[in-house]
């Protein structure tokens, strides 16, 4: 019986620390999904402010320099 209760006490303790390791590592991916998304934002942002200064078609672009 002691040793059965030893060997559910060790198992119990493997299990906590996995369980540990496992919420760490999830921790850190939600920080670099975090990290990524806010990189995203800028990406798309930087992405809106120069398709504002892109021209729209031919009729936006300037004439060749030889009119």
């Amino acid at each position: 019986m002691e040793d059965r209760l030893i060997d559910i006490e060790s198992r119990l303790a493997f299990q906590e620390h996995t369980l540990q390791a496992l919420n760490d590592v999830i921790a850190h991916q939600q920080q670099e999904i975090d990290h990524l998304t806010r990189q995203l934002q800028h990406a798309q942002e930087q992405l809106r402010n120069l398709a504002t200064t892109l021209p729209t078609g031919p009729q936006d672009e300037p004439p060749p320099p030889h009119y």
